[in-house]
């Protein structure tokens, strides 16, 4: 049976890195949607990279594995446009906490003024996971903190190696 247009949902950042708070919500719209697109944002504003863009998508697609109904992409340019390309009228974004409603709220004002047809769907993330950031957990690998309990498995692997390859550049 061919998927719906209207049952495709875009979840789009820069995932860098993906944390369970991303995960949580990436589960929840599986179970909703049809389909889930993962939408891994090439470039960014965001300062201080973690991990290149091709290591975000490569590990979104292994967390996204076991849900069937996710794709992994890459994101390069507008949104909305991305959107269009696949047919997809929603856009799913969390909410962490207060602090980022302001900002996706300016973000889906603007998509609504650039694609009127495109819907914004805001989601929080499980309570135990509304405190997590991307930057947080770039903030404690900095520091070779453990990291464990804000990423999923897979993620922590790549977070682990990074940090080994830090100490061993640091020692040369």
């Amino acid at each position: 049976m061919p998927l719906r247009k209207d049952n495709l949902i875009v979840y789009p950042g820069t995932f860098d890195p993906l944390t369970l708070g991303h995960l949580d919500l990436l589960e929840r719209a599986s179970g909703l949607f049809a389909h889930v697109v993962l939408a891994v944002a090439g470039s960014s504003s965001k300062i201080g990279a973690m991990f290149p863009c091709e290591e975000r998508i490569e590990m979104a697609r292994e967390v996204a594995a076991p849900l069937g109904n996710v794709s992994v992409e890459r994101l390069d340019g507008l949104l909305v446009d991305f959107c269009h390309e696949r047919g997809a009228r929603v856009v799913l974004r969390g909410l962490r906490a207060f602090s980022d409603f302001e900002y996706e709220f300016q973000m889906a004002l603007t998509n609504r003024k650039l694609a009127p047809d495109i819907e914004t769907l805001f989601m929080m993330p499980r309570e135990d996971q509304s405190y997590v950031s991307s930057s947080s957990v770039r903030e404690i690998a900095a520091y070779a903190g453990d990291t464990s309990k804000f990423v999923p498995p897979t993620v922590q692997l790549h977070i682990e190696r990074l940090v080994v390859l830090r100490r061993l550049s640091q020692h040369h």
